[in-house]
């Protein structure tokens, strides 16, 4: 992340489990953990896409928020898309009243409003590092996804971690997928290092996402927070984790990059 210093706020989403149906996306928190330490991440104790309860159900379509510019698209009936995001705290939606308005959530809103029948599962942890995400992965892959988008490095980059290391987790975490769900579709999203690290350090990390989608085949997404980061008015106080507004633009930023894949899996699935 850009311009950003400092750890992300104490607390806990404790053990949320949502679950909200609308006329083609459905979206599934699973517990997540906040902080900053770089040990062991406490597991949810229900499994991806299996809540054990459902709470807060919501019908109807939730609108894009002012200003949205996203374009029109066909519909379609295709059977839904399960979408697995594993990611940080901006994942997790550290600091919003409600997590589902995280950017996993938005990208959802958004797919809803086109027609593409997804299913949000978002497995974010806060302070998660690469090596942390690695170690969750092949319990997060226990269930099937058919597209599976990873959001992490923002926390090596915070904290200085070597360049090296980010890119052998990312290979890493791409491989798993590929080897556990041979038909889910893995996209990797942009981050960038804060620029007080250094210019060597934040250049070498720009380029690993690049490296890894070309070693291993995974789609690249746009900078997760251009257009965000920096920007005060699209973060919370702590200047590191997004407001509602902040999300949103930061969904529209990736949404034609998973657009794609959702088109190209829709096309793919049997219709209703």
């Amino acid at each position: 992340m850009r311009k950003q210093q400092g750890s992300g706020k104490q607390g806990s989403l404790g053990r949320i489990v949502r679950r909200a149906t609308g006329a083609g996306v459905a979206l599934v928190m699973l517990a997540t953990t906040h902080g900053c330490s770089s040990g062991p991440q406490a597991q949810p104790d229900v499994r991806v896409g299996t809540p054990a309860q459902d709470t807060n159900v919501a019908t109807g379509q939730t609108p894009l928020p002012p200003g949205s510019s996203v374009d029109q698209g066909p519909k379609n009936r295709s059977a839904p898309t399960r979408v697995l995001f594993v990611g940080t705290s901006l994942t997790a939606g550290l600091g919003l009243d409600d997590p589902s308005l995280a950017w996993p959530g938005q990208v959802g809103h958004i797919a809803d409003s086109l027609g593409y029948r997804i299913r949000v599962q978002n497995a974010g942890v806060s302070g998660e590092t690469s090596a942390g995400a690695l170690r969750r992965a092949d319990w997060l892959l226990r269930d099937t996804a058919d597209v599976v988008v990873i959001e992490t490095g923002a926390n090596d980059g915070l904290r200085g971690l070597p360049v090296a290391d980010l890119r052998r987790n990312l290979i890493e975490i791409v491989r798993k997928v590929q080897q556990r769900q041979p038909a889910a579709t893995v996209v990797v999203v942009q981050m960038e290092a804060p620029p007080n690290m250094g210019s060597d350090y934040s250049l070498s990390f720009g380029r690993v996402y690049a490296d890894v989608a070309q070693a291993t085949g995974a789609i690249l997404t746009p900078f997760l927070l251009e257009g965000v980061a920096g920007v005060s008015r699209m973060n919370q106080p702590d200047g590191i984790h997004p407001t509602e507004e902040g999300a949103a633009k930061a969904a529209r930023a990736v949404w034609p990059a998973i657009r794609a894949v959702l088109d190209q899996v829709q096309r793919t699935q049997p219709a209703l």
